[in-house]
C-alpha cells in the first residue's frame, strides 16, 4: 500500500454503524464470511489473492490523531467514540484461504471472527484488497492459459486504474502465472522479473531505423527486442532487424535473448512472414513476441491461425480486466455469539434473488480430491464442529437439485481444509510466502482442475456442496423466516 494509513478507506455506513454497536453496548462476537457469487468472464474457476494485503491492513490498522480530528469536523460522533477510536485495534480472529488457490462461487475466501465493531470496520477495505487482486489474478490465468506455455508479460502500468492498481495487479499477475512484469516499482516491492523493450518513439527518435536498431544493440546486446512495426514491418523493419543481428554475429556477439516485437497489424499473417524471413537469414532463435490490445480470446485465435508469435505482452485487457472488470465479492454476517447460551446462533440473509440467499453458522471448507488422479471432485462447506473420515464413504449433494448426488468410496479420495489461520486474538500467526512462491504454488493447484474446467468456452463446473447437517440448518431457518 502507499504511505497514507487506510484507517479511513471505509464506507462511512461502517463508522455509523460502528458508533450505534457502542451506544448500545452491542460488542458481541460474530462470523462473517467474505465471498463471490459468480466466476470471472463466465469461467470456471477464481484465483484467491491478495491475503499479504490485507494482512498490512490490519496489522497496521489504527486511528491517528489527524484522522480523529477529521472525523471530528463531520459532526456526527460523539467524543466518546472518538476515544473509542483513538486506541482501536483488531482483536479477533480470521481465516484465509491461501493465495494462488483455485476458487469456486459462494465459499468464504476470508473468514472473519471478532466483536462486531471491529468486523464491521475492515468490510470495506477487506472487499477492496481481495476483490481486485483475486480478479486481476484469474484473468491472468487465463491469458496463460489461452498462450500454451509461452511467456506472458504483463504491462498495463499506464492503462490502470491509478498507481495502486498497476502494483498490486501487477502482483497478482504474476500470481496468476505471468513470467515477468514491466512495472519497476512492482518488481522492486515484490521481487519478480521486469521485463520490456523499447517504445516506437526510440526509432523515431533516430535519423532513420537502421541507426536506432543498431544503438540498442550495443546497449542490450543480451536483451535485444526489436520493435519492427514503426514504418513497415515487412519491407523495412525486419529486414533492418535481421541486419542488425548479423552484424553482432560478425561481431562475435552471442546474444542470449534476440528478437523482435509485433505492436501492431495482422499478427498471424506477419508474424509467419517474420518466422521465415529469420529462419531464412539463419536465425531461428530469433524470439517473436506480440502486442496490441490481446486478451485470451485473441491470443486463442491467433494460436489457432498457427501464429509464430511465442512472447506476449499483455497490457490493457489484463490489468483492468476489460470484459470482466469486478469480481463480485461480498461480505456478510453468517453468526452472532449468544452470551447467555456461550454459543454462536446462526444467521442468514433471505432474498427474492435465490443467489443471493447466504448460507448460515461458523464454517469450513473441505476440498475432495480423486486420490487416483489428484484432481479436484469438488468442494464441501460444512460447520466447525463436524468431522469428516475419508475412510469412511461420503455421500455430495446438490444443495439446490438434491437428487443429484455423487457417492465416493471410502479411502478413494483425500480432503483438506481450505481456510488456514492468519490472526489469533488479533496476533499475526501466519507468514506470506513470497510472490514467486505463491506463483508457483498456483501453478500446481490449477494443475488440479480438470482440463474441462480450465477451457474458456462452457468450462465444467466444480460444485460447491454443502454438508447435510448445514443444508438442514440452513432450510430450518428459510423455513422458519
Amino acid at each position: 500500500m502507499s504511505d497514507r494509513g487506510l484507517s479511513l478507506m471505509t464506507d462511512l455506513y461502517e463508522l455509523t454503524m460502528m458508533q450505534g454497536y457502542f451506544n448500545e453496548g452491542h460488542n458481541v462476537p460474530v462470523v462473517f464470511d467474505m465471498f463471490y457469487r459468480s466466476n470471472p468472464g463466465n469461467g470456471g474457476y477464481a484465483i484467491a489473492a491478495g491475503l499479504e494485503q490485507l494482512i498490512d491492513y490490519i496489522t497496521n490498522l489504527h486511528f491517528t490523531y489527524e484522522e480523529i480530528d477529521y472525523l471530528r469536523s463531520l459532526n456526527m460522533f460523539s467524543e466518546e467514540f472518538l476515544e473509542y477510536l483513538r486506541g482501536f485495534h483488531f482483536s479477533g480472529d480470521i481465516y484465509a484461504i491461501p493465495e494462488g488457490t483455485v476458487v469456486f462461487p459462494r465459499e468464504p475466501l476470508v473468514k472473519v471472527v471478532a466483536p462486531i465493531m471491529e468486523a464491521q470496520l475492515i468490510e470495506t477495505a477487506l472487499l477492496n484488497i481481495i476483490n481486485h487482486q483475486s480478479l486481476i489474478a484469474t484473468k491472468a490465468s487465463r491469458v496463460v492459459y489461452a498462450a500454451r506455455g509461452d511467456g506472458i508479460m504483463e504491462f498495463g502500468l499506464r492503462r490502470a486504474q491509478g498507481p495502486d492498481a498497476g502494483i498490486y495487479g501487477a502482483r497478482a499477475a504474476m500470481i496468476g502465472g505471468c513470467v515477468g512484469t514491466s512495472n519497476v516499482l512492482a518488481g522492486q516491492m515484490f521481487g519478480v522479473p521486469v521485463m520490456g523493450t523499447h517504445a516506437h518513439s526510440w526509432i523515431m527518435s533516430f535519423e532513420d531505423e537502421l541507426t536506432a536498431f543498431r544503438t540498442y544493440a550495443n546497449l542490450y546486446p543480451n536483451a535485444c527486442i526489436l520493435l519492427v512495426d514503426t514504418y513497415d514491418t515487412l519491407h523495412s523493419g525486419i529486414p533492418h532487424a535481421i541486419q542488425v543481428f548479423k552484424e553482432m554475429r560478425e561481431a562475435g556477439i552471442q546474444s542470449k535473448k534476440f528478437g523482435i516485437r509485433l505492436d501492431s497489424g495482422d499478427l498471424a499473417y506477419l508474424s509467419k512472414r517474420a518466422r521465415q524471413m529469420l529462419d531464412e537469414a539463419g536465425f531461428p532463435d530469433a524470439i517473436i513476441s506480440g502486442s496490441c490490445d490481446l486478451d485470451e480470446w485473441l491470443i486463442t485465435s491467433l494460436k489457432t491461425q498457427g501464429c509464430e508469435i511465442t512472447s506476449w505482452g499483455v497490457g490493457t485487457n489484463l490489468i483492468t480486466s476489460k470484459d470482466s472488470p469486478s469480481f463480485g465479492g461480498v461480505y456478510k454476517l453468517a453468526a452472532i455469539y449468544d452470551e447467555n447460551e456461550q454459543h454462536f446462533i446462526p444467521k442468514l440473509k433471505r432474498s427474492d434473488n435465490p443467489e443471493k440467499v447466504t448460507n448460515p453458522g461458523n464454517k469450513v471448507i473441505y476440498r475432495i480430491y480423486k486420490k487416483d488422479s489428484g484432481k479436484i471432485v469438488g468442494d464441501l462447506i460444512a460447520l466447525v464442529d463436524e468431522v469428516f473420515d475419508p475412510a469412511q464413504d461420503l455421500v455430495l449433494f446438490d444443495p439446490t437439485y438434491t437428487w443429484k448426488k455423487t457417492k465416493l468410496a471410502g479411502g478413494e479420495y483425500d480432503m483438506k481444509q481450505l481456510l488456514v489461520p492468519v490472526f489469533k486474538n488479533g496476533l499475526l500467526v501466519y507468514k506470506s510466502p513470497s510472490v514467486t512462491e505463491i506463483a508457483e504454488y498456483c501453478k500446481k493447484d490449477l494443475d488440479t482442475l480438470w482440463a474441462e474446467t480450465r477451457r474458456l468456452t462452457n468450462p465444467h463446473k466444480v460444485y460447491v456442496d454443502l454438508s447435510e447437517k448445514l443444508y438442514h440448518l440452513k432450510n430450518g431457518l428459510l423455513g422458519s423466516i
